[in-house]
């Protein structure tokens, strides 16, 4: 694991947030390239004991419109319910839509898994990797709430390396575990046996 010797994501804004999960404490970060992220907060994570902590990319279709092509908007549901009924944690709100693609790559490959290809396969036909999400502010916004060790919520490896890269201890795994439907499993079998998920 590495120390993160600068920080370049900076908290912007902070306020309580009521919702009908129960009430979160709401920052604001502004990351270097000027996406601005935010962490939900419960309870006090700044103690030095392990937080739970999960890591969620932004889904505009299955966060806010209930798409059932993926598993985003149940995982981001689960994950306020788990972090009120804890009473102690922090959801981490990456601005990484499509993985990092965008919003407009993430249509045009749904469009073109409607034709046949799987998650991964769509991307590549785009000319786009895999995963371009980064998790370096994910890190550096935990070290600014005074959370150095976490218990982390995620099927995907990549997060837990990307934590530790940037100086952040992931001592445990909490799987995140989704009721597969016959709209999202392609996508759930694609993330498990090309792209290294444990699901």
């Amino acid at each position: 694991m590495t120390q993160v010797a600068r920080r370049s994501t900076e908290r912007i804004a902070s306020t309580t947030l009521p919702t009908r999960y129960g009430t979160f404490q709401m920052h604001v970060y502004v990351a270097p390239e000027g996406k601005e992220h935010v962490a939900l907060t419960v309870g006090p994570v700044d103690d030095g004991a392990p937080a739970l902590v999960r890591i969620h990319s932004e889904c505009l279709t299955g966060d806010v419109f209930g798409s059932q092509r993926c598993d985003c908007g149940e995982q981001l549901d689960q994950t306020l319910r788990l972090l009120q009924g804890t009473g102690r944690g922090v959801l981490i709100y990456l601005r990484q839509e499509g993985r990092g693609i965008g919003l407009g790559n993430k249509i045009r490959a749904y469009a073109l898994q409607e034709a046949g290809l799987d998650t991964v396969d769509a991307n590549r036909a785009l000319g786009l990797p895999d995963d371009l999400r980064d998790y370096r502010a994910a890190a550096e916004m935990l070290l600014d709430l005074g959370v150095r060790y976490v218990a982390l919520a995620t099927n995907n490896p990549l997060k837990m390396s990307g934590l530790e890269e940037h100086g952040v201890c992931v001592v445990e795994r909490q799987p995140v575990t989704v009721t597969p439907n016959h709209h999202n499993w392609p996508y759930l079998r694609a993330k498990r046996e090309r792209m290294g998920h444990l699901l």
